[in-house]
């Protein structure tokens, strides 16, 4: 939940924010790349348990933010982070309100 609430906290102004700064896309990327890899280490039960949070979606993105050495694809960013990130953090907060 910290990355996301990171990622909101670097975009007050939304895309405008995110495509006039390199800091601002590369902190972003980070946050998407630490959510892929903390859903890694999520045990595969409790995934399981979870089918409606995109699991393997969120450390698929990860695998690509880290090994495209060519370079990332901002625009496929922006849409992860205006269209998924949102109903992803809701469904975050129902699993913590859950806990």
């Amino acid at each position: 939940m910290e990355c996301i609430t990171n990622i909101e906290s670097y975009l007050p102004n939304g895309e405008d924010d995110f495509f006039s700064s390199k800091l601002i896309q590369d902190a972003v990327i980070r946050n998407l790349e630490i959510i892929g890899e903390a859903t890694k280490r999520i045990s595969k039960v409790y995934r399981e348990q979870h089918l409606h949070v995109p699991w393997r979606e969120m450390a698929g993105l990860r695998d690509v933010l880290i090994h495209d050495y060519f370079g990332v694809d901002n625009g496929i960013v922006w849409n992860v982070v205006e269209k998924e990130i949102p109903p992803l953090k809701e469904k975050i907060n129902d699993l913590l309100e859950q806990s």
